[in-house]
């Protein structure tokens, strides 16, 4: 998946203070700064791999211990319980400082990466992703908000960039954790190991960064009304996928989406609220890209059952039925470099559009191609609707952050419009992948759940295309 802000401070440079000479990466990796580089990148790559290892350990631990009917609750209880920690971590830097806030963190992940690896059924799999989602959060959070006070000023834009690899480094090394330790079956040694390294990395954070942290002010009042009511929201829709097919899953989703209204209201009235208040105004075009952002997400949330649709559909081994799951990701990060590189508006506001239009499609493509014993032919075109679909993403994504920080003239209010993105990126990662496990089971077993499942997230992009060109009238044309 792509790099999160999880709507911490930006990292600021001051414009008046004298130029120094840049550092390098050399210097970033010196016995000095070793030790808070390895921390800040670490923490954020065992988060990203996490998601990936888990994907692709999910066919054989269900194999295992059952439970498939909480197949997506697995990564749904994840992705709330990091959004809530998400929340905390300028608080968590004012009460603890770096070292200790980081400490926790790594804990709370171990903590979980622990449970999730002696969890004797699904239930309390569950549980230990929560308690992993809640350390998660914080570690995602902590990366870009502590390297400005555990590195010098010259090293912050090396620092930036390192973090930010290790959500590519997860796209890649992750799958193919996830699938030799399922392939050795051996998936509770992948958990085991997250711990190990997740101890590791506290240690090292203890010994490495500043005890000092964050100053309290401008932190304001947690958005307490809003986060439950989007908990519950999740919570909804994962009741959806496990109730019996028919009207007790029409009354989860109503339920869904009537909490989801909810949570619009509050955040409108609110004086501290999760998204920032022009997202809210008439005639403003946050809101609309933040809804393309979070549908364009939503793409990436196909790849919970990737792993699982192809072991049973393709006879894929647990190896290749981890890296199969990545394929969404790999498209994304793959075309997102060079979209990044584009400069003209006209063609950035092109993009925005393709994006919507390129997930719809590759979507589309793996919908109608589903079917037990695939052909090798049938397979690729799977694939390649997947990295398409992923390639949509990529193409869009920078633009749409960019476009979110051109919203308003207002430099205050633009500053916390780029903070959302990641905000409104984590929102919707955690209600689709909720409903991604209501498309499954709403399909059924085999290769209906899985077509269910692409034509689902494939019209939610159509109603992208509509969202971005309601956005583009209002956005202004620079």
């Amino acid at each position: 998946m792509s790099e999160e802000d999880t709507g911490t401070a930006e990292i600021p440079v001051p414009s008046d203070a004298p130029r120094q000479a840049a550092g390098t990466w050399g210097e970033l990796f010196r016995p000095g700064h070793l030790t808070a580089s390895l921390v800040l990148a670490g923490g954020v790559a065992v988060y990203a791999m996490n998601t990936f290892i888990t994907a692709a350990l999910l066919p054989s631990t269900v194999a295992d211990i059952g439970g498939a009917a909480y197949f997506s609750w697995v990564t749904t209880g994840f992705l709330v319980a990091s959004v809530l920690a998400s929340m905390l971590v300028a608080r968590a830097l004012a009460a603890w400082g770096a070292a200790r806030a980081y400490l926790v963190a790594f804990l709370l992940f171990a903590a979980g990466s622990l449970g999730a690896g002696l969890a004797p059924v699904m239930e309390v799999l569950v549980a230990a992703r929560v308690l992993q989602g809640l350390g998660g959060g914080l570690l995602a959070g902590l990366g870009y908000a502590v390297i400005r006070s555990a590195l010098p000023e010259r090293l912050w834009t090396r620092a930036t960039g390192l973090v930010s690899a290790m959500w590519g480094l997860g796209t890649l090394v992750g799958p193919a954790i996830g699938g030799l330790f399922a392939q050795w079956g051996s998936w509770r040694g992948a958990f085991w190991l997250l711990a190990v390294v997740s101890v590791v990395l506290g240690v090292m954070s203890v010994r490495g960064l500043p005890a000092g942290g964050g100053a309290a002010e401008d932190i304001g009042r947690l958005p307490a009304a809003s986060l439950v009511a989007l908990v519950l929201a999740a919570a909804a829709f994962s009741v959806a996928a496990v109730v019996p097919v028919g009207w007790p899953t029409a009354a989860s989703l109503g339920a869904g989406l009537a909490l989801g209204v909810v949570f619009v209201l509050i955040e409108r009235a609110s004086a501290s609220p999760v998204l920032p208040h022009i997202a809210y105004r008439r005639g403003n075009p946050l809101k609309w890209l933040y809804l393309v952002l979070g549908i364009l997400s939503a793409a990436a949330m196909v790849e919970i059952f990737l792993p699982r649709f192809g072991q049973e559909l393709a006879g894929m081994t647990p190896l290749v039925a981890g890296l199969f799951g990545a394929t969404v990701s790999v498209g994304w990060s793959g075309v997102q470099l060079f979209s990044a590189s584009v400069d003209r508006p006209r063609t950035r506001r092109r993009l925005m559009v393709a994006g919507p239009v390129l997930m719809t499609a590759g979507l589309a493509l793996f919908a109608v191609t589903q079917r037990a014993d695939p052909s090798g032919v049938e397979i690729a075109l799977w694939v390649t609707g997947l990295v398409v679909a992923g390639a949509g993403v990529g193409i869009a994504f920078p633009h749409l952050s960019v476009a979110a920080m051109h919203s308003t003239d207002d430099p205050v209010e633009g500053a916390k419009a780029a903070a959302g993105v990641g905000t409104a990126e984590l929102i919707a990662n955690a209600l689709s992948s909720a409903l991604v496990g209501v498309l499954v089971a709403v399909g059924g077993p085999g290769a209906a759940g899985s077509a269910t499942m692409g034509a689902g997230i494939a019209v939610l992009g159509a109603l992208g295309i509509v969202a971005i060109a309601l956005g583009l009238r209002h956005l202004p044309r620079r």
